[in-house]
């Protein structure tokens, strides 16, 4: 059975379009990371405008596990995370070959020691319910189909088609916050390419009912995966989360292989799973739906992050970790961000300051993320897309707590500024001597 939510809003609230709608700020998308900005701004006072295309609850391709920074977001949310739904997870397991690990989350200052699971069948949902009961308006069933500009090339609001007649309205604001997902469409709109240099991953999942597993303590990961018709390995891993109803989410990320391209990700997951015991259920007879594929953009792969009005968060800015292929809590964090941004410029006066106010966004996400995640896209691409993580995850990294620990953590982006301890220390300064962009492609 589904929880209740105590900030359920009424249908009204959350109804089919109407007519044209003006806002301090317009978010499109009401995924986690729209949803993340419009609770956020609408707790800071600020007249918000979510609009989604699709209406809730809806499916969408996931891992649907959360790292103890994600949860950290949910946590800053005020979202209830003990409330029936959610399974914790204790830390993750590394399988590869015949070694496997368990790893707990580490027990850090600024972050919660466990992660959690949750469908994106609702997690979705409840975001959105918590944006409109701090105050954001949703509109869902409202496609966005191109940004309205003024004569400069400016954003002043989105074109949409709403209602079952596919009325054509306007909505406009001073500031709009593109939360649209891999497709990114209203950046392209506002002339924003993909950064071709950078790796885009695909990762494919499938719903297995598998009571034994169900109920894991821990997020297990494969790294020994291989193509379906070769001995070579996949450049990524396979997961298998428990959900605690009883079934598990069962997938595979890959990046293309730097010389043999994409992998058929069904057929790889079709050789992975006979390997798993029986007992599990992860076969034909225990699927729930078909097997779901979406692509990932990663490493900051669209830039720049602001532009004229526009500002690019989650997969529509190319957020997801090159490490692991994590989005979710990057796009609650990024959206947490830009509202900031957002409503500390509309404090100003339309003109240079408030400009200069909604540029700080792209200073404040390299900040947090650049260095990490240019690490993170070399060894993409000279490690990664050649042989997965195989190379790092040997024998004498899978015997060593302290080399596992700091490998962990350096995965999932889990260290305290300032360190508290050695595997902080080793981490930070890492992260910290990468060398800065070239200012022409910043």
């Amino acid at each position: 059975m589904r929880e209740a939510h105590a900030d359920q809003s009424a249908p009204d609230e959350r109804s089919a379009p109407g007519p044209s709608e003006d806002a301090q700020v317009i978010v499109v998308g009401a995924g986690p990371a729209g949803s993340s900005a419009a609770f956020h701004l609408a707790r800071a006072g600020v007249d918000v405008l979510l609009l989604e295309k699709s209406s809730f609850p809806r499916e969408k391709v996931c891992g649907d596990g959360l790292t103890p920074r994600a949860v950290h977001q949910l946590i800053r949310m005020g979202i209830d995370i003990k409330a029936p739904g959610w399974t914790r997870s204790r830390g993750m397991r590394w399988v590869a070959g015949e070694r496997q690990v368990e790893i707990d989350w580490p027990a850090l200052g600024g972050y919660p020691d466990f992660g959690l699971t949750r469908s994106r069948h609702d997690f979705d949902d409840i975001l959105a319910r918590h944006a409109v009961a701090a105050g954001a308006r949703l509109r869902t069933g409202v496609k966005v189909t191109e940004p309205v500009t003024d004569r400069a090339g400016r954003i002043t609001g989105v074109m949409a088609v709403s209602g079952a007649g596919g009325e054509q309205v306007v909505h406009r604001a001073p500031v709009v916050i593109a939360a649209d997902g891999a497709s990114a469409r209203l950046a392209l709109s506002m002339g924003l390419e993909r950064d071709t240099k950078r790796q885009i991953a695909t990762a494919a999942r499938r719903y297995y009912r598998s009571p034994e597993r169900s109920r894991e303590e821990f997020l297990e990961l494969w790294a020994d995966l291989r193509h379906p018709r070769s001995d070579r390995f996949l450049p990524g891993y396979g997961w298998i989360f428990p959900m605690g109803d009883g079934r598990v989410n069962v997938g595979l990320g890959a990046i293309p292989h730097r010389r043999h391209g994409k992998a058929d990700l069904r057929a790889t997951m079709d050789r992975w799973l006979a390997r798993t015991p029986e007992a599990w259920g992860l076969r034909e007879e225990n699927a729930e739906g078909p097997v779901r594929s979406a692509a990932l953009p990663l490493g900051f792969n669209r830039h720049p992050l602001y532009t004229r009005g526009l500002l690019l968060v989650g997969d529509s800015g190319g957020m997801i970790s090159p490490w692991n292929g994590e989005g979710i809590g990057q796009a609650l964090e990024a959206g947490e961000v830009a509202a900031e941004t957002a409503a500390l410029a509309l404090a100003l006066p339309t003109g240079p300051r408030r400009e200069r106010a909604l540029h700080h966004y792209p200073v404040e996400m390299n900040r947090r993320w650049g260095s990490y995640y240019r690490l993170g896209n070399t060894a993409a691409d000279l490690v990664f897309s050649r042989s997965g993580f195989q190379p790092v995850l040997n024998r004498y990294v899978m015997g060593s707590p302290f080399l596992l620990n700091t490998l962990a953590r350096l995965l999932t982006n889990l260290t305290d500024r300032p360190s508290r301890d050695v595997i902080d220390h080793v981490l930070n300064t890492a992260v910290r001597l990468v060398p800065a962009p070239n200012a022409r492609r910043r």
